[in-house]
């Protein structure tokens, strides 16, 4: 069997830094689903401590200036999705309109360690994603107002952001369905010789599609430069992985296939930045794939017509306190790498930035009747 990146954790054999396994807690509270509120969360902020110290050495071997640009890009991330919520109650975004407010590092950490040539292909929670990949906010948000000056001329909508010269293939809104269209990006660009990455993300609901299985395996089988990210925020809509999956492990579903893989804090942007450069590095060399299973938590319902009844408030703040914004804040500044002048700075660029945008969203005229007969293919 090939073997696995040597630093995957998994739920329930990932040693804690001491090379003993974690110990069991007592009863499990319970929410209205019958579902652990706590076991996870617990599992989750012992896995931060145990990685802190690592987390502040990779701070200190990186690039002051990329450290800046990876927490602007989640600070605009965090003000823009907030922006959105706004103008969505506004009525000023129609549709579905899914936010990724507590997933802003897995994005920023693994994005900006690619290539600008390299490959993006993710879910309808897209918004994120598709400005760390070079998308201005104004066309981002005037795609999600419906407006001409949209990435694709308002007709993508919050799900179907896009960019062919930023090589961001969207924002598809049929769950695993963008896994095998990965797949085929990760071929062709091997075919050609292009020396790209592609990098695949989608829910954990998704790994209980077919196409999540077929295309590991085809990936596997024929080398391909491929780096699936499953972004588990653990929850499928309204329901619970726990309840979902027989088994809560999904990195370990890879190891069926011989593939690399790995479990991955996903509220420290620089251990998913690290994760993402190793298979970064093995796709390069031989076109060895990987499964990263990166484990984070949305703040916000599944979308903006979703209450959230299904979670506790309790739950909810257990992982607030675990905000990847504010854990890279203090990393950076126990690490003396910004000051609290720099921080204030950075959020007054993200919110002008996120400002100047609803402005270039609201005054960008809707598409002309005309457009609906353009880019139809028969």
């Amino acid at each position: 069997m090939a073997k696995t990146a040597t630093s995957r954790k998994t739920e329930t054999s990932a040693k804690n830094g001491t090379g003993t396994k974690p110990k069991k807690t007592g009863a499990k509270p319970e929410n209205a689903n019958g579902a652990s509120d706590f076991a996870v969360v617990e599992m989750v902020h012992a896995e931060y401590l145990n990685r802190r110290k690592s987390q502040l050495e990779q701070i200190r071997k990186t690039d002051k200036k990329l450290l800046r640009a990876m927490l602007y890009q989640m600070v605009l991330g965090r003000r823009f999705e907030e922006k959105c919520a706004e103008v969505y109650r506004m009525g000023k975004i129609g549709g579905f309109c899914h936010l990724y407010i507590g997933q802003e590092a897995i994005a920023v950490g693994s994005m900006m360690a690619l290539k600008p040539s390299d490959m993006v292909i993710t879910s309808y929670r897209d918004h994120v994603q598709a400005m760390v990949k070079g998308l201005s906010p104004e066309s981002v948000m005037a795609e999600l107002y419906g407006k001409e000056g949209g990435c694709v001329k308002g007709k993508g909508g919050s799900m179907h952001m896009f960019s062919k010269e930023l090589e961001f293939y969207g924002g598809h809104g049929i769950v695993g369905g963008q896994i095998g269209v990965g797949t085929g990006m990760a071929y062709a660009a091997k075919y050609k010789g292009t020396g790209q990455v592609t990098l695949c993300f989608f829910g954990e609901a998704a790994v209980n599609q077919g196409i999540f299985h077929e295309s590991l395996n085809m990936a596997q089988l024929w080398k391909l430069p491929c780096i699936y990210i499953c972004e588990n925020n653990q929850y499928g809509m309204g329901t619970s992985q726990e309840r979902a999956m027989s088994t809560r492990n999904i990195a370990k579903k890879a190891e069926a296939f011989e593939m690399a893989n790995e479990f991955v804090d996903g509220m420290d942007v620089m251990a998913v930045r690290e994760a993402t450069l190793r298979a970064i590095e093995r796709a390069r060399k031989d076109g060895s794939p990987t499964l990263l299973e990166i484990r984070a938590y949305r703040f916000m319902g599944h979308s903006m017509s979703d209450p959230g009844n299904y979670r506790t408030r309790d739950e909810i703040k257990k992982y607030q306190e675990r905000d990847p914004i504010v854990l890279f804040k203090d990393s950076l500044k126990e690490s003396k790498v910004l000051s609290d002048r720099d921080f204030e700075k950075i959020e007054q660029e993200a919110i002008e930035a996120v400002d100047k945008a609803v402005k270039f969203a609201d005054e960008s005229p809707y598409p002309a009747e005309s457009e609906l007969w353009t880019d139809v293919y028969a």
